[in-house]
């Protein structure tokens, strides 16, 4: 690797070197000097206004309800979810995927689960996704949610 990584230098070394004493190159002509500042400084600012309401809204969503009544702890293993209500008498219980040779029409595949989680309508809910493994995605179809 490190063999590879010497061989890129040296190259794009050489190639930075051929470049700069070739005729292409004019280190004394300094015409443009405003152009050059002017097309430097306004792609910056373009991205500064954009990342600036982008950090606001990503700060929002992280944002936990204040009065959430209700949590759920979601924990995703390799083949199945764990879920956790303390609000409900500390459940705990485990979610695994149906096969795919037991979905009836109009299952869901890879979705379809044998025990579903079933919260209170009306109630505000503040849902905490983690891994016990790797990183998994958490999906609520009916509602359009997917973390």
């Amino acid at each position: 690797a490190m063999m590879i990584i010497v061989g890129i230098f040296i190259f794009v070394a050489s190639i930075g070197l051929f470049l700069l004493h070739s005729s292409f190159s004019s280190r004394r002509m300094h015409e443009a000097q405003t152009l050059e500042i002017i097309w430097t400084i306004l792609p910056g600012m373009l991205l500064v206004t954009l990342a600036l309401p982008s950090l606001r809204l990503l700060y929002l969503v992280d944002e936990q309800p204040v009065s959430s009544a209700n949590s759920l702890k979601t924990i995703g293993h390799q083949w199945y979810w764990s879920y956790e209500m303390p609000y409900f008498s500390n459940s705990l219980f485990d979610s695994y995927m149906t096969p795919t040779a037991d979905l009836e029409a109009g299952d869901y595949r890879l979705l379809e689960v044998d025990k579903r989680v079933l919260l209170p309508v009306g109630l505000d809910t503040s849902i905490i996704t983690t891994s016990a493994d790797v990183i998994h995605s958490w999906a609520v179809p009916s509602l359009g949610v997917k973390m």
